[in-house]
């Protein structure tokens, strides 16, 4: 998956920091990893210069490509352009590059042609409605017509249903008192209340910004509190300078506590962010939102409900809000299913503002800076998840396509992507088909920033037929304007970083380039109006405005709008960026043109709108099917083969039968661009049908290299409307790798700024991985290199490493990264296009490529549990390689099944697809258990790292607490988060439409993958005997390894000892095992062989823990007489049927006190009775005489205690003996649990007497608010205090309250502070709301604003009222 597509210039100016979501699997020591699939990138824009230069690279001839216009960028430019200079106009529109595209020429022409009548769906990380040149349109119109959280993000549980007191007063989801306006109309009386964390809606630059405000405004705070609290500590001091007194110690050690939990308070602030209310209710007409931000303002009064200016959904009257002054952060709000779902929109990154500005601001101001269509209108669907920072879910994307569809959307726009496995192939992929073919939408999406190396488009922008990818384009003026650069390139060219095709299946990748930076505007709460970006992001949305362009004409001057006369509009009149043919993987067509696109449409508007679909596969096989021809490995390029072209006209689906598909016949010329490697028939006679080719493609007498040919038809009767269809060819053939040890060096390569060096080679079988090193030499300032490396395999992402080197001076690099023995890899090293600009100096590199490798057969190793070792064969097949096993395993992964399923329809319009269908969700639940705090993620085989290449629409996942408190939240791409020790859920949640496939998955099996600890990972041994596991000897260490030799040894599995806890029978231990290490470093890093150039899977199935010894009860004293032991088996009988007694009714708890008293009458000193009572008058519920309640418990506390004999059970406890047999380790374990009832007993009795002088002694509640210290006149707490501590330690987190209790009532608030945190962070069980809620009423009434405002902002993140909505 990946996020927005845009390029960080961090030698250049301020861009934005997301970019591409990577799935490449890759393994290298010292290149940047393309592996992770969430890796959120920074990376430095790369630049291809195609100058002529001297290189050692194979040159190619230049082959003749079919083009409406043959009109260079040179001479659109104004020729050459070294000396460029701007004026401030020229300035001001480099900053917005319209000139390029034409776009400027176009206006001219035609002024009222600017966008409007166009709407445009922005898909992204949301738009802001009040950004500079986002609120009208050029006639005067609102720019944004709707702007939606697809994603759900935002959304805020409202279906808790409050009614409003005399006063005007409700109670918020939050818990605190709200006013509501008394203007505002409400006929039902009803107002439904949710709450939100304020920091959940915003972006993770925006709430750096407000958390060291924040942080700032509460250490001015804290300070102020503790001087005074050093103050009165100092007082204390000097008026009583000796403290023999143990009652004055205690007051001291009670103002140092003070001192002390404010100090700790300023290191361990974290602040989560304030919490707002909000409040939906039905007008009569529409639904309507406030809320209260008072949370959220630095001035006391402000941000109050009822001053809020009440909103509905966003569509409707188009309305927004500001949190605050502070946030500056705007938002919409949409009500769903009838007022129980609010969702609150704000944008998770200033990508989506500047990808709409670009496609469409209007700035009546500063004309230089209007968006390309400035007259054209947006709607912003949010596809970027907040929970996620910003990355797209398979729900957000679905639900863009249900609004782009239902607003009746002219233009998609979508700046998001990420690798494939498949292209051409998804859930979503056919979704878009249905809004192409059927609603006639035109959809526009960036190509990727992976390049310079080929075949890395991304999906969808470059994968998918029926989207336009778009690679981006620089051209001098944006060099020299919105990119600072002193001497700018002399021509237009491809960002080095724009991805490249061909696509896997042959595809070209890229259809058409646009300028691929600008400065735009920005959403406010980034505090300035515009910023520059730059990236395949900026270039789409650039196309997009365009296309808008066209459209407008066309709705103007009634031209039938069809997806697919547009795209061939601006294919067949793009103005070529370079003349080299390969370029045509670069750029596509080339640079897209306006005007020339809107005088090929005028003249094509009476041509039927016909797309057409090119399948090709080898003659003689059916399957796989391509798109074009890509021989890619050597064996495709050492013999021509004939290839099958099917072509088939494709018409909308509103076409008509008789009118639109049977009478169309096309004659078409079929024309190769080179006949001596590529040969086509010369006609073929196309009918509705359709119609197939042969082909032959002969690639024998090729120079090694790059070649790029095209097959392509033209209409034999109007030549004029340039290809109607192109099947790409290319050919990637590979240098093959004779010296022996396998090294291959490519020499004396010269660069200058922006230029690219591409070499294919034939990776040797048996290699695994690469060992490279990169000489510079003849520079005299720094230069930056882009390294890249790319294999392809079936079925799989593309294999790639890439690595940003700065050389200072003239100096070498070593890289080391894993590579697939036999296929081609290709190694593309470029300068960066702004490195070494200025200087007359090309820098010389050489580059030598040495592949090592291990010949293995199981490279997946399973340990199946037992003893026995696992044998390895491992050998040589290139050079002599030093064998060094190392194998770690470093998690463990246990299953789980869901406990519970729940599959429901979803309510909302927003999940009904164009179809007709409804989306239905599956939420499963899962239960897992941790012995101890740990960094786990979820791993789900079926559905993780795929979100468009597969048939699964989305998937969400939570992980909380038994409290609701949510540590983990993912997609398909999970992270490792910490959670603590306990209970915890998963709740995984996934959504189709599909019911039948739903249900396949109710008892989908997935996985908690749990990292060990270091202490806890294990090392494991090898051994060169199949018995060295069980005696010791025979230890493997390491071995030389000439070509064609084997060597085999075991590795053992890790003893039962090393087993780390936690690990339940049939978990998976996983880890990596590797055989060589790089040659270059040494021991560094030998030992971690995921750190190693090539790393394999081990897995350690751990088997059935050890069976416990059944210990019977043997103890049963043989003096006592089977009618004893019956009438002990009777009373448990009966006491269990007590213990099972509900009691939630007056009824219940009735039946339950008969029967709870004839058992005391019964067994009326029997302990363990008396216990349960108690126990079960704690548990009651709803009581309405608190008081008489409360009596009660300290009368069954009484009896538990009056029940034991205090002096024998002391007795017992001091003496220190082991117990000899089984019945004094029974009678030890019964006086231990009767210590336990007595200790119980007394802790309830104490509570129940504090509580009790809190209800009825008024007296003593005046004493406790006096500023006297003291103690109560009664003295049954203290004295049931003091007895209790004769028993139990009263610090610890189980009966520690009532310490907190004993030194509140005598006023030591910082002593109890001291002892209730101790509590807290000793209680190794999961938070306790009560102890939280004592805490902070402790806070309060020493009267720490501050610190209670802070500690109530947490209480709603340990105990939230409920999960998040998904």
């Amino acid at each position: 998956m990946q996020s927005p597509l845009t390029v960080n210039e961090s030698c250049l100016t301020n861009t934005s920091t997301k970019l591409l979501r990577l799935q490449t699997p890759s393994y290298f020591a010292f290149l940047k990893s393309a592996s992770n699939p969430r890796n959120l990138r920074k990376r430095g824009e790369r630049k291809f210069n195609h100058t002529n230069l001297t290189t050692t690279t194979i040159t190619t001839t230049v082959r003749a490509m079919p083009a409406t216009c043959s009109t260079s960028i040179e001479a659109t430019s104004g020729g050459n352009l070294r000396n460029f200079k701007h004026t401030e106009a020229s300035f001001l529109a480099s900053l917005m590059p319209k000139r390029e595209i034409a776009a400027d020429k176009f206006l001219d022409a035609h002024p009222h042609f600017d966008g409007r009548g166009v709407l445009i769906a922005i898909f992204d990380s949301g738009v802001d409605p009040s950004a500079a040149g986002l609120q009208v349109t050029s006639d005067g119109k609102p720019k944004v017509l709707d702007v939606l959280d697809c994603t759900g993000s935002g959304d805020v549980d409202t279906s808790t249903v409050v009614k409003a007191d005399a006063d005007g007063c409700i109670c918020g989801a939050s818990g605190a008192p709200l006013v509501v306006n008394s203007s505002w109309k409400n006929p039902s009386g009803e107002w439904h209340v949710g709450c939100k964390l304020v920091y959940e809606l915003f972006t993770k630059d925006l709430t750096s910004r407000l958390k060291k405000e924040r942080k700032k405004m509460w250490d001015e705070k804290n300070q102020e509190a503790i001087a005074k609290a050093v103050k009165d500590l100092s007082e204390f001091e000097q008026k009583h300078t000796k403290l023999e007194d143990p009652h004055l110690k205690r007051l001291r050690e009670d103002l140092q506590s003070r001192v002390d939990f404010l100090q700790k308070g300023t290191n361990s602030y974290n602040d989560k962010g304030p919490v707002i209310d909000a409040v939906v209710w039905n007008d009569g007409e529409l639904w309507r939102v406030a809320l209260d931000t008072q949370s959220l303002e630095d001035e006391p009064g402000k941000g109050k409900l009822a001053d809020f200016v009440p909103l509905t959904n966003y569509r409707t009257e188009r309305k927004f809000g500001i949190f605050s002054k502070l946030d500056a952060c705007s938002f919409v709000t949409n009500v769903y299913e009838e007022g129980n779902v609010l969702s609150i929109v704000t944008d998770c990154s200033p990508h989506g503002t500047h990808v709409a500005g670009i496609a469409t601001a209007y700035h009546p101001q500063e004309p230089l800076l209007n968006g390309v269509a400035p007259g054209a209108q947006i709607i912003s669907c949010k596809i970027g998840d907040a929970r996620l920072g910003s990355m797209e879910t398979g729900t957000g994307l679905t639900r863009a396509l249900i609004a782009a569809v239902e607003h009746k959307c002219d233009l998609i726009n979508m700046s998001y992507g990420e690798a494939s496995l498949l292209p051409d192939y998804g859930r979503f992929v056919d979704l878009v088909n249905e809004a192409v073919d059927k609603h006639h939408l035109v959809f526009i999406s960036s190509a990727g920033n992976e390049g310079p190396a080929l075949s890395t488009v991304g999906a969808p922008g470059g994968t998918t037929s029926s989207i336009i990818g778009i690679g981006a384009y620089v051209s001098p003026a944006m060099a020299a304007g919105a990119h600072c650069v002193v001497e700018p390139p002399s021509e237009g060219l491809e960002y080095t970083w724009s991805s490249r095709g061909p696509t896997a299946d042959g595809d070209l990748g890229v259809s058409v380039s646009a300028p691929g930076g600008a400065v735009a505007p920005v959403p406010t709460w980034t505090l300035q109006c515009r910023m520059l970006m730059n990236g395949t992001s900026m270039s789409s949305p650039c196309a997009c405005g365009g296309v808008a362009l066209l459209i407008s004409g066309m709705k103007a001057e009634g031209v039938h709008v069809s997806p697919y006369s547009v795209r061939k509009a601006i294919e067949n009149t793009c103005v070529p960026i370079s003349s080299s043919p390969e370029e045509r993987l670069t750029t596509g067509m080339g640079l897209m043109q306006v005007d020339r696109a809107f005088e090929y449409i005028r003249q094509s508007s009476d041509i039927p709108s016909v797309s057409y679909e090119v399948k090709v596969n080898l003659s003689g096989k059916s399957t796989p099917t391509y798109r074009g021809i890509y021989l890619r490995e050597a064996s495709a390029c050492q013999q021509a083969a004939e290839w099958t072209v099917q072509v088939a006209p494709k018409f909308h689906e509103d076409a008509s039968k008789l009118d639109d598909l049977v009478p169309f016949e096309e004659c078409i010329e079929l024309h190769s661009s080179d006949t001596t490697v590529v040969r086509a028939p010369e006609y073929l006679f196309l009918t509705h049908n359709g119609r197939s080719f042969n082909v032959i493609v002969d690639p024998t007498n090729l120079e090694t290299g790059l070649h790029y040919f095209e097959v392509y038809g033209i209409d034999s009767k109007a030549p004029w409307r340039g290809p109607l269809f192109r099947i790409p060819v290319t050919i990637t053939k590979p240098v093959a790798v004779i010296n022996c040890p396998p090294v291959i060096s490519f020499t004396g390569m010269q660069f200058c700024p922006g230029h690219i060096e591409r070499r294919y080679i034939e990776v040797p079988l048996g290699a695994t991985w690469v060992e490279a090193t990169m000489r510079t030499s003849g520079f005299d300032t720094s230069r930056r290199f882009f390294v890249d490396s790319v294999q392809l395999s079936p079925l799989k992402r593309y294999m790639k490493t890439e690595s940003v080197v700065t050389f200072s001076s003239p100096s070498a690099q070593n890289f080391s990264f894993a590579v697939e023995g036999g296929r081609t890899i290709e190694f593309a090293v470029a300068q960066f296009w702004s490195s070494g600009v200025g200087s007359q100096e090309t820098t010389t590199v050489d580059f030598e490529i040495a592949f090592h490798g291990f010949k293995i057969k199981n490279e997946e190793i399973i340990l199946g549990g037992s003893e026995a070792p696992t044998r390895i064969d491992v050998g040589s097949l290139l050079s002599s390689e030093k064998l060094f096993p190392s194998a770690t395993l470093k998690k463990v992964r246990i299953p789980l099944r869901p406990v519970t399923t729940k599959l429901r329809a979803l309510p909302t319009s927003r999940d009904k697809l164009p179809s007709g269908k409804q989306i239905l969700s599956l939420t499963l639940t899962y239960k897992f258990k941790l012995e101890a705090g740990a960094e786990i993620k979820p791993y789900i085989p079926l559905l993780n790292n795929r979100v468009y290449d597969t048939k699964f629409e989305s998937q969400f996942y939570v992980i909380s607490d038994a409290n609701k408190r949510v540590y983990a939240s993912g997609d398909v791409y999970p992270e490792a988060a910490s959670v603590p020790k306990g209970e915890l859920t998963l709740q995984l949640y996934l959504r189709h439409d599909d019911v039948q496939l739903l249900e396949k998955m109710k008892t989908m099996v997935i996985f908690i993958e749990r990292t060990l600890d270091n202490k806890e990972v294990i090392q494991l041994s090898f051994y060169s005997q199949p018995d060295g596991h069980v005696t010791g000897k025979g230890s493997f260490q390491s071995s030389i390894l000439v070509p064609g030799s084997e060597e085999a040894f075991y590795v053992g599995p890790p003893s039962k000892e090393k087993l780390p806890k936690n690990c339940p029978e049939g978990s998976l231990l996983v880890g990596a095992i590797s055989y060589g290490r790089v040659s270059f470093s040494g021991e560094k890093n030998g030992g971690d062989p995921e750190k190693n150039p090539v790393p394999y899977q081990i897995y350690y199935v751990v088997p059935p823990n050890q069976p416990v010894e059944d210990k019977k009860d043997l103890s049963v004293s043989a003096s006592k007489t089977v009618a004893e032991r019956i009438e002990e088996e009777v009373r448990d009988a009966k006491m269990k049927v007590l213990t099972s007694l509900k009691q939630s009714s007056d009824e219940e708890r009735e039946e339950w006190k008969k029967l709870s008293e004839s058992l005391k009458s019964e067994y009326s000193r029997y302990t363990p009775l008396l216990a349960k009572i108690l126990e079960g008058l704690l548990s009651q519920t709803n009581i309405e005489d608190k008081c008489s309640h409360l009596e009660e418990v300290i009368d069954a506390a009484d009896e538990v205690i009056d029940s034991i004999d205090r002096d024998e059970l002391a007795k017992f406890l001091s003496q220190k003996t082991v117990p000899e047999d089984d019945e004094e380790e029974k009678t030890k374990k019964q006086m231990e649990t009767t210590r336990d009832q007595l200790a119980e007993a007394l802790y309830q009795k104490g509570v129940a007497l504090s509580e009790i002088e809190s209800l009825k002694a008024e007296s003593v509640a005046a004493d406790l608010a006096s500023d006297q210290v003291g103690t109560p006149s009664d003295d049954s707490f203290e004295a049931t205090y003091k007895e209790l501590r004769k028993w139990a330690d009263v610090k610890t987190a189980k009966y520690g309250t009532l310490s907190v209790i004993r030194e509140r009532r005598c006023r030591r608030l910082g002593t109890a502070l001291k002892v209730l945190n101790d509590m807290i962070n000793d209680d190794e069980q999961p938070a306790k709301k009560k102890l939280y809620d004592l805490k902070l009423s402790l806070i309060e009434e020493i009267g720490w604003d501050h610190v209670a405002t802070y500690e109530r902002q947490w209480m709603h993140v340990r105990f939230p009222q409920s999960l998040p909505l998904f």
